[in-house]
């Protein structure tokens, strides 16, 4: 016997353990992560929207060339939101004839776009450090310019918490980058701080030295968020993963072995496969059976889990391997294989 089951997000299962028995209707997970999303991506934009005016009114007062580069910062930190906001609308779309799978990829696209804002801060910041060290300026308005400081370094980290927390509650590798990105923002501004204490002190260079070693800091959050977001978009997937795969599939009485297991994510949702072998003379209505109660424990040991494919093998063919047609040749087309 071989065969497959596939699960959808969208569909309703039953189970019944022994002594009680429950139903309950399953609604894919994406629907309210996506709003999450959404909401997130929201509420952050007006909190950096709202700390960059309030910051943008002070260099007007102060002719900072370092606060009017975090500043400028802080407002391509919030348009960031942009790519985040139109990916998770895209998100909600449902799946089409071309776009089988939905618009999930979206998410790891406007990943891609934070990253490359992140390092574009971290080439601002290099600059900027490097001119006022070769061309030290005046600076007025000391207290006003640590009190913009202050509030760009609270506004960024409270939305830097805001987005890492509801990024790893849904899954969303992007909209964590993004955190991060705000935190880095965050660091930035507290060095403006620090420059102006160091201009208040009589050491003017100290504001330049000190966004340099922010760069350097900007530099690793980049590292980490490339490395994150690029293996979400070539499918790589956390070992963690595929161990709680294995264990949660192992535990359905009747499945005799696993092979060839499988997962992906899809923007902020999981996509697993795997082929479970049972014994032979199973009926396909019991096979059927085992492959349902898979895809059940599977959905309750992994948050993030979307869509299950789970293919059922007899014990003596299990595997791709025998799924194979061996090579041949027929009505004279030369050997081939399918």
């Amino acid at each position: 016997m071989s065969g497959t089951h596939k699960g959808k997000g969208d569909e309703t299962h039953g189970h019944v353990h022994e002594g009680h028995g429950h139903t309950h209707g399953f609604v894919d997970p994406s629907i309210s992560s996506n709003d999450r999303g959404l909401w997130a991506v929201k509420w952050s934009f007006i909190a950096l929207f709202v700390t960059a005016a309030f910051q943008l009114v002070i260099v007007l007062l102060s002719n900072s060339i370092a606060l009017l580069a975090d500043t400028i910062h802080n407002f391509g930190d919030a348009s960031t939101a942009i790519p985040l906001g139109i990916a998770f609308l895209f998100a909600k779309r449902q799946p089409t004839r071309r776009f089988t799978y939905g618009f999930g990829r979206l998410e790891d696209l406007a990943g891609l776009a934070v990253v490359l804002t992140i390092f574009a801060s971290a080439a601002v910041a290099f600059y900027q450090a490097i001119h006022r060290l070769l061309n030290p300026q005046p600076v007025s308005h000391l207290a006003a310019i640590a009190a913009a400081s202050l509030v760009g370094f609270l506004g960024n980290e409270l939305v830097a918490v805001f987005r890492i927390k509801v990024g790893k509650e849904i899954g969303s590798a992007a909209l964590i980058a993004d955190g991060y990105h705000a935190r880095t923002d965050g660091w930035t501004s507290l060095a403006v701080l620090v420059g102006a204490l160091g201009v208040y002190l009589g050491f003017p260079k100290a504001d330049p030295i000190v966004g340099l070693v922010i760069t350097v800091a900007i530099l690793g959050i980049v590292w980490q968020s490339v490395k994150t977001v690029f293996s979400r978009m070539l499918d790589g997937v956390e070992p963690e993963v595929l161990d709680e795969v294995r264990h949660a599939a192992e535990h359905v009485a009747g499945v005799r072995g696993l092979t060839d297991v499988r997962a992906r994510w899809i923007g902020h949702r999981l996509h697993a496969e795997l082929s479970i072998t049972v014994a032979p003379e199973l009926t396909v209505e019991r096979g059927h059976e085992l492959a349902k109660e898979v895809e059940h424990q599977l959905r309750h040991h992994l948050t993030f889990l979307s869509g299950v494919i789970v293919h059922v093998d007899p014990t003596q063919q299990s595997g791709e391997i025998y799924h194979r047609v061996a090579s041949h040749s027929h009505d004279g087309i030369p050997a081939h294989s399918h």
